[in-house]
């Protein structure tokens, strides 16, 4: 997660405001959509969902017709594992065994 202080980027300002209203603001670049500016709520609330839980809304959303939906929640629960299997204290696995494994 990083932040981006509105008083530096006066142009996204509005843009923001807009979010935090409710609105999905979706930022483009040659006309093609890269992020989305979305309430903080929303963000924070997907934030603290543990790896499981936004698997289970993954094939949930999945199972409705939502695979854009459930690939992006997908990603998100990787984060998630990620994030949480590096607060874990352990030795981990030595890189040269993680590269055999690999085949590399």
């Amino acid at each position: 997660m990083s932040d981006l202080a509105l008083e530096d980027t006066p142009g996204v300002a509005d843009a923001a405001r807009d979010a935090a209203r409710g609105q999905v603001v979706y930022l483009t670049e040659h006309g093609q959509r890269l992020a989305g500016l979305v309430p903080a709520g929303l963000a924070a609330e997907l934030e603290r969902l543990s790896a499981d839980e936004l698997e289970e809304l993954s094939a949930v959303a999945d199972n409705a017709g939502f695979g854009a939906v459930a690939e992006l929640l997908e990603d998100l629960a990787g984060r998630s594992a990620v994030l949480a299997s590096r607060a874990e204290p352990g030795p981990g696995i030595p890189w040269e065994q993680v590269k055999a494994e690999a085949g590399l």
